[in-house]
């Protein structure tokens, strides 16, 4: 007996109906069919989000693994010589679910370790001296820097695995990258209103208190530009000063205010800040400034 196939939705119809008329004009390219699926949105036949997602599956064919990738240095890892007691600040502090871990350097990754299969160590209510990490190492998967991302997604899918190490030409670990680093490229950000990357201007005025900023700004244009006075002397951007203001990385979506300013971080990768909306908040702000 064939398994019954669920149904399509009138609404899920619809949505698809208006999607194959935007489509009916055969793009010549990747370009025309964004600009096309851009105007449909424009006319309401996509809403942004559908966009977004589609954009985004766009850009994942297109990139390889070293332009998401976390790089070697800012990899959180486990040591295989360290006592259950050392390990555990680290993946507390972190937040994170899965650990390289490494023998004599970065370059010596012997598996994975799941922060969850340390529970069974805590449950069985073994002392530390009989903690052994080579049972509860998970293999390590390798792959290239030049590895496309929609062919790593596929093959996360079908192994269940969420993360890899990256290697470069010569064996090294370059860095790591996971299934979560691939998604948030689908589901980021659209380059719309805030999309001033190549049209020469650093800074980009929406409303009388609403702009998009470039990261790279140097500060002394941002001074300029907006009539401060912020010092130039530790860091030449303004991405550099909110990244020592937020005290990490920060990623999209997250929102700071300094002085005047409320700064949201539009587009951002693992080692920087990209894009920045900026709104002048009348009643003033962080009076300790940056």
């Amino acid at each position: 007996m064939k398994e019954d196939r669920p149904s399509t939705s009138p609404s899920q119809a619809r949505w698809l109906d208006r999607l194959s008329q935007v489509l009916l004009g055969e793009p010549r390219d990747r370009e025309q069919l964004i600009e096309l699926l851009r105007g449909a949105q424009q006319r309401e036949l996509l809403d942004i989000d559908a966009l977004a997602m589609i954009e985004g599956v766009l850009q994942v064919s297109e990139m390889q693994v070293r332009d998401i990738m976390i790089p070697r240095s800012q990899m959180v890892v486990v040591e295989q010589d360290a006592r259950v007691a050392e390990m555990l600040p680290v993946i507390i502090d972190s937040a994170h679910s899965r650990f390289p871990v490494v023998g004599d350097s970065r370059d010596d990754v012997e598996g994975i370790l799941l922060a969850k299969d340390l529970l069974r160590f805590y449950a069985a209510e073994q002392s530390e001296e009989e903690f052994d990490i080579q049972d509860y190492l998970r293999p390590a998967v390798f792959i290239p820097e030049s590895k496309r991302l929609n062919v790593l997604l596929n093959e996360f899918r079908n192994s269940h695995n969420h993360m890899a190490i990256v290697v470069d030409e010569y064996g090294g670990v370059s860095g790591l990258v996971t299934i979560e680093d691939v998604l948030e490229q689908i589901v980021g950000e659209i380059d719309d209103e805030h999309d001033i990357v190549d049209d020469g201007h650093d800074i980009l005025r929406h409303t009388d208190n609403r702009y998009t900023v470039k990261a790279l700004t140097p500060i002394d244009e941002f001074n300029e530009y907006f009539g401060t006075d912020y010092s130039d002397e530790e860091f030449d951007t303004i991405g550099g000063l909110l990244m020592n203001r937020f005290g990490h990385v920060p990623k999209r979506g997250e929102e700071i205010t300094v002085d005047h300013f409320g700064f949201k971080v539009l587009r951002a990768d693992n080692r920087r800040i990209h894009l920045l909306q900026l709104s002048l908040q009348p009643n003033g702000g962080d009076e300790s400034g940056i």
